[in-house]
C-alpha cells in the first residue's frame, strides 16, 4: 500500500470558495484582432494547484526536527505531487531563514533549516505561541496549530 499523501484535498466547488482567478481570458477570447503571440492558443487554466491543504506536510516536517534531512526530504518527496511546499517552510539558504513563516491568512509555522551536519533544525527553538500576539482581533492566529497566547498544554 502506498504511503498516505502529505496534503488534503479541499472542496473548491462549494459556494463562497474563492479560487484566486480573474476573468482575463474571458475578456480576451472573442476579440477579432489576434497578435502573433496569440497565434498558438494557450489553455484557459494555468498550473496553479487549488484545493490543497499542506498542513499534514508542515506537521510532518516539524515532527522530524533533529532527523537527517536526506531521509526526511526523500520521504516527503515520495508523498507529495510537487516539492515546492517543502521549501515554504525549510530555508534553502542562510539568507532565507525566518523564525516563523505565514502559510495562510493567520496560520504560522516555525521556520526550519538544514544545519552543517545535515540535520533538520528549527530557526528559533525558543519561539512558542504563548510569546506571540495576534495582528488583528477578527482572526484566530496559530503557531504550529496552537493559538497565539496559549501554552499548548491541555
Amino acid at each position: 500500500m502506498p504511503p498516505s499523501p502529505l496534503y488534503r484535498s479541499v472542496n473548491t466547488r462549494t459556494h463562497g470558495v474563492r479560487h484566486l482567478s480573474g476573468g482575463d481570458y474571458r475578456h480576451e477570447r472573442n476579440k477579432k484582432a489576434v497578435t502573433d503571440s496569440e497565434a498558438i492558443r494557450s489553455p484557459m487554466h494555468g498550473k496553479v494547484r487549488r484545493g490543497r491543504d499542506y498542513t499534514p506536510l508542515f506537521r510532518f516536517l516539524l515532527s522530524r526536527v533533529g532527523c537527517r534531512w536526506d531521509d526526511v526530504y526523500s520521504e516527503a518527496k515520495a508523498r507529495l505531487d510537487t516539492t515546492e511546499p517543502i521549501f515554504w517552510m525549510v530555508a534553502r539558504t542562510e539568507e532565507d531563514r525566518q523564525e516563523y513563516v505565514c502559510l495562510g491568512e493567520s496560520t504560522f509555522f516555525s521556520g526550519l533549516f538544514v544545519d552543517d551536519e545535515g540535520l533538520l533544525q528549527l530557526v528559533n527553538p525558543r519561539l512558542t505561541a504563548k510569546d506571540m500576539t495576534p495582528f488583528c482581533t477578527c482572526c484566530t492566529h496559530t503557531l504550529n496549530g496552537i493559538r497565539f497566547g496559549e501554552s499548548g498544554r491541555s
